[in-house]
């Protein structure tokens, strides 16, 4: 609506790429950022924010809960109730920063 709007980054549960452009979500609401997923995954790089999908940055902070799905990924349900996937290449990632390690024994 042609407005610039200052978004707190404990208020963003998400960034997602959709289309060339990149949209931040908040609780109830949803505003296009004007940088690129790779630029937002840079700044926020020491904080609660991680890098999720080729499209998608979460707030760590954010997640409800996760639960394993088919193929290795992930689906987080966020606080809001609303639910991403986590692809299979960055569920690691997700793990470390979370600090789910998994004991195997032998």
């Amino acid at each position: 609506e042609d407005k610039i709007v200052k978004l707190s980054p404990k208020d963003i549960y998400y960034f997602e790429s959709v289309d060339n452009k990149v949209f931040a979500y908040t609780a109830k609401t949803t505003y296009e950022v004007h940088k690129k997923l790779y630029e937002i995954e840079e700044s926020y790089s020491h904080t609660d924010f991680l890098r999720i999908s080729k499209s998608g940055i979460v707030n760590v902070s954010k997640i409800a809960y996760l639960k394993p799905t088919l193929n290795g990924r992930f689906e987080a349900t966020l606080k809001n109730g609303e639910k991403i996937i986590i692809s299979r290449q960055y569920v690691v990632n997700l793990k470390e920063k979370l600090g789910i390690y998994v004991v195997l024994f032998v």
